[in-house]
């Protein structure tokens, strides 16, 4: 398991957990658009319909959860995502508070590991899109 370096000179160590998770949500949703492209997908609406079950701030809260519950990320990389979700705000109107709080938490996860490991920033997306490709959350069916 990956362990993140707290020296204070690592690229994206200083920055506050909102900035990170502002990198992370861009990384992020790259590489879900680069997903499924790779699935042959080309009509932009089913895209964007496809993406969201990837995005949203519902899906990523799942997302963290599963990875904390399965013990799939380091105790440096739980305090990342703490840092991002302990500096969120109220949330979005659209989803609770908790959740949002959670998907920020993710989203800066991924900015710092983008920042400083991409590689394992790379893993985590990969663990993200075979959970919610499952779909084996709350009885849902895959995507």
């Amino acid at each position: 398991m990956y362990c993140a370096n707290n020296s204070q000179s690592r690229d994206g160590y200083k920055l506050n957990g909102l900035a990170l998770a502002y990198i992370g949500d861009a990384y992020y949703e790259l590489s879900i658009r680069k997903y499924l492209i790779e699935q042959k997908l080309t009509n932009v609406n089913d895209l964007h319909k496809k993406a969201i079950k990837f995005t949203s701030g519902h899906a990523q809260a799942l997302i963290m959860t599963y990875l904390i519950d399965q013990s799939l990320v380091s105790e440096d990389e739980i305090e990342l995502f703490k840092r991002g979700r302990n500096s969120s705000g109220p949330g979005r109107k659209n989803i609770d508070a908790k959740t949002y709080h959670l998907a920020t938490g993710f989203e800066s996860l991924i900015g710092y590991l983008f920042l400083n490991h991409k590689e394992r920033a790379d893993e985590i997306i990969h663990l993200a899109i075979s959970y919610i490709t499952k779909g084996d959350f709350n009885g849902k069916n895959s995507i």
